[in-house]
């Protein structure tokens, strides 16, 4: 394999530090924090001290947690095309407020996920709910607006105000496709095919969710979620046709996940392409994720890491480093987040939180992912080194390693440099 390194001299780095953006969003998707807390999952710190999580996420520098709703949660998750159990599919309104308050109460930004199904809504599956499914499309597009706005008006009811909302989740395919067991074209993911039916139907729908957001949420920060980094051109074909079909949101927001999508190259051509094509609008990682022990159920792709503790760490930093050298990305959120196990009988397939399900100590990728937030975290005190140790690499973090895997921000010979992997 060549690699080709550029490093930028320190006063463009500066410069390019200036033109960033000013704030960063990083916190996790804490959807299932209730039902943990009634099991009594333990969490703890590093070192074993238990402690209370929201005070402690927001201690270590995150300012932002995602939360999904759910139509009318029906406690199934389709795969293969069968429905299957799954008490994690529990969110209605009942359920998120407390949750909603606490974080808000906490000190944190809300980030509302829509999920505009029963069950779990992803590229593969957009179920329209079973209490919608004879509606006509015309009638869709007024249900989806009265709910999302009676949604929002009971949240705002309860104190709660989201700084950002999705109104859909992974939506490359689009939305409210026919209901489970059953077949109509034109409501299913025909979208990246030149159906033009299909997109204005999808356009119609989000739309008319947008417009309820702004009617009763004004300030909240509109995110379109997709989830298509390793295609590039399907991926950058959907913002285009956003445009097209003038739909109004502030965000674009994505999911990567390595094991699913591929190395962190993958992702950094995705967002230079994005950039690239959409210079004006923020970025957002709003899911993300990577084992501590075993490979994910369903991973497809092979990783760069280790299935362990450090492996998960590694990811951490490398994604935090690709994300810093992107000017338009603000926001960095770690899917299930919460997820413990440990001791409480619940489920035990998922093995990419930030707490280690086995002993509910805060794995060490945690703080990596919190130092999104504070781009310098850590850079004082390798500065204070200065150029005694000749070509010795540091990340933003301030942890000593070799040359770097992945694009980025790091400090060699006391100054902040940019890599590029430009090579193959």
């Amino acid at each position: 394999m060549k690699i080709k390194q550029l490093i930028l001299s320190l006063s463009l780095v500066t410069s390019f530090i200036a033109n960033a953006v000013t704030t960063r969003y990083v916190g996790g998707d804490i959807s299932l924090f209730p039902t943990y807390q009634q099991a009594n999952s333990q969490y703890k710190d590093q070192d074993g001290n238990n402690i209370e999580l929201l005070p402690y996420l927001h201690e270590i520098g995150m300012n932002a947690m995602r939360v999904r709703l759910f139509v009318n949660p029906s406690g199934y998750t389709v795969e293969n095309g069968v429905k299957k159990p799954d008490s994690n599919v529990c969110q209605d309104l009942p359920y998120i407020i407390p949750l909603c308050q606490d974080i808000l109460t906490n000190g944190f930004d809300l980030m509302l996920d829509f999920h505009y199904s029963d069950t779990w809504a992803d590229p593969a599956k957009q179920y329209i709910p079973d209490a919608w499914k004879n509606l006509t499309d015309a009638e869709l597009v007024q249900k989806i607006y009265e709910y999302t706005k009676e949604s929002l008006l009971t949240l705002r009811a309860n104190g709660i105000t989201p700084k950002f909302i999705q109104p859909g989740n992974e939506i490359s395919y689009g939305m409210l496709w026919a209901a489970y067991g059953e077949t109509d074209s034109g409501k299913n993911h025909a979208y990246i095919n030149g159906n033009t039916a299909a997109w204005t139907r999808f356009g119609d729908l989000l739309r008319s969710a947008i417009n309820a957001c702004r009617e009763v949420c004004p300030e909240s920060e509109i995110i379109i979620h997709t989830e298509r980094v390793a295609q590039v051109d399907v991926l950058t074909n959907f913002y285009k046709q956003m445009q097209s079909l003038n739909i109004d949101y502030d965000i674009i927001g994505l999911s990567y996940y390595p094991y699913f999508h591929g190395n962190m190259s993958v992702l950094n051509k995705a967002l230079t392409a994005v950039e690239s094509q959409f210079p004006n609008m923020p970025i957002m990682i709003v899911e993300t994720g990577f084992p501590y022990a075993w490979e994910v159920q369903g991973t497809t792709q092979k990783v760069e890491y280790g299935y362990s503790l450090s492996g998960q760490d590694e990811y951490a930093h490398a994604l935090v480093n690709t994300l810093i050298s992107h000017p338009n990305v603000n926001g960095l959120f770690w899917w299930w987040l919460e997820y413990n196990a440990n001791g409480t009988l619940l489920e035990n397939w998922y093995n990419a939180p930030l707490f280690d399900s086995r002993d509910g100590k805060a794995t060490p990728a945690l703080k990596t992912i919190a130092s999104f937030s504070a781009p310098d975290a850590g850079i004082e005190g390798i500065l204070d080194r200065g150029n005694s140790r000749f070509n010795q690499w540091y990340d933003l973090q301030g942890r000593k390693i070799n040359t770097p895997r992945s694009p980025g921000l790091y400090i060699v010979n006391g100054e902040k440099v940019f890599f590029r992997n430009s090579g193959k």
